[in-house]
This record gives structure tokens, sequence and C-alpha cells, in this order.
């Protein structure tokens, strides 16, 4: 496969060109648009909805082919009850209702409280969202983006865009199981067959 150009570009174009990509997604943009107006603590779009676009993108697929939910995080530490949770997705709902897909909202400060229960193992209190999208199984989904009211946009991506332009799927061992990389990898690679994925380190 050849590389798309967009994977070597300096991080500073990258970024320009990560939203000229994302920008083929009208579903995507409209998210953005409307979850700024939730003024949410900490608040990204992220996950799938971002780096299964680009990679619709560099395939020459239609944008949104594929693409199963919309993920928004926030962070809000001040009331962690699933009462305070449930009332900003009912919110949500109202936002977001009439674009025919289904948009997930949830605190990221609150995943510790269920994360075990779920996947067996413990996860530490998650600091912000950065803290939150770091901890994705896959450095390359690790990037979350933000309409701000300049009408700029906030790209937060840790690990770099080249991967996600390039598509490549790298491990990220900090907290997710081996074998839900390894679930997700088999996964995206049935819809996108063009990518590369790394396998687990062996050494943990």
């Amino acid at each position: 496969m050849t590389l798309d150009p967009r994977a070597q570009l300096p991080l500073d174009e990258q970024a320009a060109a990560l939203r000229a990509a994302l920008s083929e997604n009208a579903t995507l943009l409209a998210v953005l648009e409307r979850a700024a107006s939730l003024e949410l603590s900490g608040l990204y779009v992220t996950a799938g909805a971002v780096f299964q676009t680009v990679w619709n993108v560099v395939s020459g697929r239609p944008a949104e082919a594929g693409i199963k939910d919309y993920d928004v995080f926030y962070h809000d530490g001040t009331d962690l009850s699933w009462d305070a949770e449930d009332e900003v997705i009912r919110r949500a709902g109202e936002v977001f209702g009439d674009l025919g897909v289904a948009v997930e909202v949830r605190n990221e400060a609150r995943v510790h409280l269920w994360y075990e229960a779920r996947f067996g193992i413990p996860c530490p209190p998650f600091r912000s969202s950065e803290d939150a999208i770091d901890h994705f199984a896959a450095t390359t989904c690790c990037v979350g983006v933000r309409a701000e009211r300049s009408g700029a946009w906030r790209v937060y991506a840790p690990h770099g865009l080249g991967d996600v332009f390039g598509m490549v799927v790298r491990p990220n061992p900090l907290l997710a199981p081996r074998a839900v990389y390894e679930a997700k990898a088999e996964r995206w690679s049935r819809e996108w067959p063009r990518l590369r994925v790394l396998p687990w380190p062996e050494h943990g």
C-alpha cells in the first residue's frame, strides 16, 4: 500500500489536513458544532468518528462509511453520580436527536467507577478528558477535536497524526487488555482492509 503523503507532513500541516478530512463528514461537523453548545468542561469529539473519518477519506470511501457512533467526552469531577451524567445525556439527546446517528456522551471522570466490572481490570480515575483519550486501546485512536467559539478547532493528538493518515493501528498497552485491542483491530480490518495492524508487545 502506498503511504498517504499526509502521513509525512509536518505536524502543523497535518492538523490542517485533519480538519480538511473531517470536514468531509457532514454529520461529524454537526456533532462538533452542537457539542460546543452543551458547554461541557473538557469536551472533545473523539474515538472512531474522528480517526475512521480520516481512514475513509484516505481510502477514497464515503466519509461516514462504517462509523457506528459519535463519541463525545467531557470531564466533570464535581458530581460523580449517575444522575448527574444521565441529566447531561438527556440534554444531549435533545441536541443531537434529529441527526439520525448514535451520539454517545460520557463523563470521563466517572469511568473508573464501572471500568473494572466491564473489562476485568481496575482503571485509575482520569484527571481530564485528555487523560482518558491517552488510554485508548490503540495510539492511533488517541485524537480528540472540539470547535471553539472563535471558529478554530482544538486538536488533541498526543501521538501525532502520522499513523492516522498512514492507516497504522498501533497498540497502546497503558490500560485496555490485549483482547480488547485485538478484537477492535480485527473488526476495523474487516471494514478497512488497507489497515496495517501492529502486534501487541509480548513484553506487556
